[in-house]
């Protein structure tokens, strides 16, 4: 998974910025698959924080019922949830976005997801499981890297070029795979492409058998601001079955959004 920055290299907005609400939500963010419960010393270590600081934090977090301890250890609460919810309760678009996504999973069989542009990464949003087909454990608020993912590309093809140059410039390419595209020339054609054809298919470059088709979701302006896919396993369906069966039925659900997403103004 993608690492976030120290919260004090954010460029900050002058006197608008709150500096210890921005420290906060760095502690929050220490947390995580590979770090779920933490000594103070190493939610200071990762949030940049001082022990006094982030002690601070911690028990604001913990009167407030988002962090526990056992006196040791902290580790978030359920009620972090309420975070990321708040979110997904203020953009209908997801509840209308579901039950299209239910019914693609129906005709294809396989599981499909909605993620947005979060910095470097795709952060998911929505997910309709068949079976699991991947190592990496998937589900709301999940992250993967934006250029070797399907849904990345999709999302990197809705920048302008000034910006796409930019973020393709900066963001590290790994080699996830022996198929990963690092080259950042041959990554920027196969997103332009994307763009031009609109849609994207991945063809084990983040996990080897994993393939994985995108398209775009558009608001009432034409801007793309989600994506679609469906996943699928290479010893079951080869990349060229999967675009000759799935796609019409992918890109259907895309619009289908898409109509709905200008519906609702978004």
């Amino acid at each position: 998974m993608a690492s976030h920055p120290n919260i004090d290299d954010v460029p900050r907005p002058g006197d608008s910025y709150v500096q210890s609400f921005a420290r906060g939500l760095g502690v929050i963010r220490s947390f995580s698959a590979s770090a779920p419960r933490q000594t103070l010393s190493e939610v200071a270590a990762a949030s940049g924080l001082t022990r006094a600081g982030a002690r601070r934090i911690l028990l604001t977090l913990q009167t407030l019922g988002y962090v526990e301890s056992d006196g040791k250890l902290f580790s978030l609460t359920p009620r972090i949830l309420d975070l990321g919810f708040a979110y997904l309760s203020s953009m209908p678009i997801w509840n209308l976005a579901e039950p299209v996504m239910q019914s693609l999973v129906d005709k294809v069989h396989e599981s499909c997801s909605a993620a947005v542009l979060e910095g470097d990464d795709i952060l998911y949003v929505l997910r309709v499981h068949t079976q699991k087909i991947m190592s990496i454990s998937l589900g709301v608020g999940s992250r993967l890297p934006a250029y070797c993912t399907s849904m990345g590309r999709v999302l990197l093809a809705g920048l302008g070029d000034d910006a796409l140059a930019a973020q393709l410039a900066r963001m590290p390419l790994d080699a996830r795979t022996r198929r990963t595209v690092t080259d950042r020339a041959q990554l920027h054609k196969l997103v332009v492409q994307t763009r031009a054809q609109g849609w994207c298919l991945v063809d084990q470059e983040l996990e080897e058998g994993l393939i994985s088709m995108a398209a775009p979701v558009l608001n009432r302006a034409g801007r793309v601001v989600a994506a679609l896919n469906v996943s699928g396993q290479a010893n079951r369906t080869s990349a060229k079955v999967m675009r000759d069966t799935m796609l019409p039925a992918l890109l259907e659900a895309a619009a289908a959004v898409s109509r709905s997403v200008a519906v609702a103004g978004r």
